[in-house]
């Protein structure tokens, strides 16, 4: 990181000290601390529900902090996890320095860290999701050489009293703008703030979802990020999910995340790009095509999808979301540019690098030759997912593709270059299995295909039995077609569902 990067970077650490985040040390937090009269440290972390927890810590001298970023602190891990029993329930958790940001909501200075969990022998505990997504991207690394990035696609809606003041179009609020989009400030301070706490933003804007009932305004938004290596990606979705509460909080708004919100109405995803670097080139792109190496992640993928859904799709109204004609997939398959598939390939700006210079003919600027930004789009996970484990269970299974011998030709059997749901191509649509249409089915995939998630001791056996039994305990199955037409009873399941993750 050059001086430039370093002073235009948003994260006050990173200015302060001159360095990356990735480089900051113990001393570091201390010397930030002692010289911007830091009054409060928070140690943050996700346990099972999804949600981030926090620990105090008023610092009360330079030991005592010198202590809490030394050793961690205790917390009761039967609290925190179903599957720790609370005889023997204590667990540390260590602070990772690179996480460290100002807490922008904070009454006094207050410096807050993502921390890890260890158990009772000072091991990285087996079934902590962070440590799942660690193991999974150290073994990809090791077999291929190749880092892992991803980044995420945050949507959520807005829920505020009914506006009728310059109303916005029913599901027409794509890219929308103020006065039409009325949260376009919330949004805004949420991007800020992201960046601050060290998340690589790419943009926001209004997502399509806009609709008003006699009472409430519900406006969909996104957020979506730069490619991260996976555990930085994971990071700075949970942070930004935090943050864009947080301020719903102070606006006096609801903020929900729910995949579903009411039938008709736009859903809201979770969707993760992926690429992968050796040598800080993206092997995503061969000769100006997809190479063999993404197609064999693709196949890997789509091999596992339904398990997947254990992970991403974790509540009942996640498969009110899975249904055709809401460009949200239902058949397993991939394609370019087709919204109803699996997998995505998005435009890659593959063939297409002279369009500024068209765009601005008196421009004379040099313009370098920069490294391809394909990607492909895992587009089935939503709000109510474990970001740790979903992406965790997407390397494994990308890493279980470039393995396959047979990876390729079932990469060109799932292709699919056309509406599938066109009556033409219904012999087509026949062909292909369907995701899960319940929790229930869900786990069933999971169960059926888990050894794929427990080899080389990446997901737990007890942590893929805990999930099946979570997942099967909402007895859902069928649960959609029961529900058909009940708007009702539809709404009940949504309330409760609201705050999910």
């Amino acid at each position: 990181m050059n001086d430039s990067e370093i002073l235009m970077n948003p994260n006050d650490l990173v200015r302060y000290l001159k360095k990356p985040a990735s480089e900051f040390t113990k001393n570091d937090i201390i010397r930030y601390c002692e010289e911007n009269n830091i009054e409060m440290v928070n140690f943050r972390y996700v346990a099972e529900d999804g949600k981030l927890k926090t620990l105090n810590f008023v610092l009360s001298s330079k030991d005592h902090l010198d202590s809490i970023l030394s050793a961690g602190e205790r917390v009761d891990g039967s609290s925190l996890f179903s599957f720790i029993e609370a005889g023997s329930s204590d667990l540390y958790v260590i602070p990772r320095y690179r996480t460290a940001f100002v807490n922008p909501f904070a009454d006094v200075p207050t410096i807050d860290i993502l921390c890890s969990f260890y158990d009772s022998t000072g091991k990285p505990l087996e079934s902590a999701p962070e440590n799942v997504l660690r193991k999974a991207h150290d073994l990809f690394k090791k077999e291929t050489g190749m880092i892992f990035k991803a980044l995420a696609e945050l949507e959520y809606y807005v829920i505020s009293e009914r506006e009728d003041f310059y109303p916005g179009i029913d599901q027409k609020g794509y890219h929308a703008s103020e006065p039409f989009a009325k949260w376009e400030n919330l949004r805004r301070e949420t991007l800020i703030f992201i960046a601050r706490a060290g998340g690589k933003v790419k943009y926001g804007h209004s997502e399509v979802g806009c609709f008003m009932t006699d009472e409430h305004l519900y406006e969909q938004h996104e957020i979506e990020f730069l490619p991260m290596p996976a555990e930085e990606a994971v990071e700075q979705l949970i942070i930004a999910k935090w943050i864009v509460r947080m301020l719903g909080y102070r606006y006096g708004v609801d903020v929900s995340f729910a995949p579903k919100i009411t039938v008709g109405k736009a859903g809201s995803g979770l969707h993760f790009h992926m690429m992968v670097e050796k040598d800080g080139k993206n092997m995503m792109v061969e000769n100006g095509k997809l190479s063999d190496t993404a197609k064999k992640m693709v196949a890997g993928i789509l091999d596992a999808a339904d398990a997947i859904t254990a992970f991403g799709n974790t509540i009942p109204i996640s498969y009110l979301r899975l249904v055709p004609h809401q460009e949200a997939p239902t058949n397993i398959c991939w394609g370019e540019r087709n919204r109803s598939v699996v997998i995505r390939v998005p435009l890659g700006w593959i063939g297409a690098e002279h369009m500024v210079q068209h765009a601005n003919p008196s421009d004379c600027s040099e313009y370098p030759k920069r490294e391809s930004k394909q990607t492909v789009e895992y587009r089935v996970a939503d709000g109510s997912a474990n970001p740790y484990l979903t992406v965790a269970g997407l390397i494994v299974a990308a890493l279980d593709g470039i393995r396959r011998p047979d990876a390729l030709e079932l990469a060109e059997k799932l292709y699919v270059d056309v509406n599938i749901f066109k009556p033409e191509f219904k012999d087509r649509l026949a062909s292909l299995k369907q995701l899960p249409a319940s929790c229930w089915e869900s786990a069933e995939a999971l169960e059926a295909k888990r050894q794929k998630f427990e080899k080389d001791g990446i997901f737990p056996h007890g942590m893929i039995d805990s999930i099946v039994a979570k997942l099967k305990a909402y007895n859902d199955k069928g649960l959609s077609e029961k529900l058909y037409g009940n708007n009702a009873e539809i709404a009940k399941l949504v309330a409760q569902f609201l705050h999910i993750a």
